[in-house]
């Protein structure tokens, strides 16, 4: 669909803001979870469940948020989610129990869940083909952006005006993207609309269902006890085991179902959506062992550590568009290629380079990993994109992001386990600088595995020679 350049760039303004929103939504509000134990009389473990309550919304509805897209129209499911999430936002400022705020969250998680599932939908509908990787790799700038200027904005929000500041940020921004998303995104066109309604199916209420079930029970299965497996991690993941077995079985049976297998008959996108979890897995671990490499092992303030931690945000935001301009020149599948070079020698040099290095050491490194990462989002979403028929279009990039998140979720669980592991110390708190460093070195070394294990999914899987992107 070609669009004239002052509406494409709108379209893209109302995208992009409605990706910055929902990263920060997840990144702004684990800065606050100290004041708010403190402004509700809570506990760390029930504060907690203001940052889970949002991920788990977005994680168990993100993939029936995309099937909704495809049956009711894109536009006005988008629409309808921009509102929700300003909605919420109003709401969790406003709360006055820690019961009030939680509940808030996950309306905002709703929100965030349409938000993050249609705006990959739209690209294809609205960007050039030629043009594709780059919107792509815009819409990756913007979720680094959030992620990266959370913490940071959310202090500086907390320190002049309280936690609810942290809130009402969301509001003016939403309010927004609402009008440049009303103003700018196309409508489908009359024969788009025909053959839409031709195709039209009733709602599969039941595996939306059973999905969100599922996918509920893992991560409640790999978050509590953070890392370790007890009983209750054990019944969780069995339960998820047994929803994943029914799911595949109703949904091979329903007229109408929420994810159609035959989809993943498809190698191309069956491997860029493995390697979309195995590498969130592995990126996940920059915030599960950064933050305690750079204070025990480095010796650094919170106030340095927190400038370092942005700079693996930093560097994905700068090279987002121009990883979309490689892709649209050598083709997505070589830049993810790339991308996954970089990844495993970023993790690399972490498990080897000596104590002696330092800072340097460590930021480097990190640079090259989340560059890689860069290269690798943009690319690999441009291929599973790309490949989707446009009446799939809201449910595939459901699957994306849900990859992403599920990848997320995997690795603050196994690589949190991994590091506890490799640094041979029960409270990473008050471990030596050695114990901490040669768990960062022993979680980075598995993290190049995995990676390996990702480049051996694509090259088995011809995604690196897929013609049809």
């Amino acid at each position: 669909m070609e669009a004239p350049t002052g509406s494409l760039r709108g379209a893209l303004a109302a995208l992009s803001l409605s990706m910055l929103l929902s990263s920060l939504g997840t990144s702004i509000a684990n800065v606050g979870l100290p004041s708010m134990a403190h402004a509700f009389h809570a506990s760390f473990q029930g504060v907690q469940w203001i940052v889970l309550a949002y991920l788990l919304a977005i994680t168990t509805l993100i993939v029936s948020a995309g099937r909704l897209g495809d049956i009711l129209g894109s536009r006005r499911l988008l629409l309808a989610g921009l509102a929700l999430f300003t909605a919420a936002s109003v709401l969790c400022g406003l709360a006055n129990t820690l019961a009030q705020l939680i509940a808030a969250r996950a309306l905002q998680g709703v929100g965030a869940a349409v938000m993050m599932a249609l705006t990959h939908a739209f690209i294809s509908e609205t960007v050039p083909p030629a043009q594709t990787a780059r919107a792509m790799g815009l819409l990756g700038t913007m979720s680094a952006m959030g992620t990266a200027a959370g913490p940071s904005v959310g202090g500086l929000l907390i320190a002049w005006f309280g936690w609810r500041a942290l809130f009402a940020l969301n509001v003016p921004l939403g309010i927004a993207a609402l009008l440049l998303a009303h103003r700018y995104l196309p409508a489908r066109s009359t024969e788009d609309d025909r053959h839409a309604t031709a195709k039209r199916q009733r709602f599969d209420l039941a595996g939306t269902v059973l999905l969100a079930l599922t996918l509920a029970a893992y991560a409640l299965a790999v978050t509590i006890g953070r890392g370790h497996l007890g009983v209750l991690n054990a019944l969780l993941l069995a339960a998820a085991v047994c929803g994943i077995a029914l799911l595949v079985h109703v949904e091979s049976i329903v007229a109408s179902p929420l994810i159609q297998l035959a989809m993943f008959r498809d190698r191309v996108r069956r491997s860029s959506l493995a390697m979309n979890v195995l590498v969130s897995t592995v990126m996940m671990s920059t915030l599960v062992v950064g933050p305690f490499y750079l204070s025990r092992s480095l010796t650094l303030s919170a106030t340095s550590v927190g400038f370092a931690m942005s700079v693996g945000p930093i560097v994905t935001a700068v090279i987002g568009v121009p990883s979309g301009r490689l892709a649209d020149a050598i083709g997505a599948p070589r830049t993810t290629l790339l991308g996954l070079l970089g990844i495993a020698l970023g993790s690399l040099l972490l498990a080897i380079l000596p104590a002696n290095v330092g800072l340097p050491g460590y930021l480097v490194p990190i640079a090259i990993m989340t560059a890689g990462y860069g290269l690798f989002q943009t690319a690999n979403n441009t291929v599973v994109m790309s490949g989707a028929a446009a009446a799939l279009r809201g449910v595939t990039s459901g699957l994306l992001n849900l990859s992403r998140n599920l990848g997320l979720i995997t690795g603050a669980a196994v690589m949190g386990a991994v590091f506890a592991l490799a640094s041979r110390s029960d409270d990473l708190t008050r471990a030596h600088a050695a114990a901490v460093r040669a768990g960062m070195q022993g979680t980075y070394a598995v993290a190049a595995l995995v990676i390996v294990v990702a480049l051996t999914v694509g090259a088995r899987n011809h995604v690196v020679g897929a013609e049809h992107v």
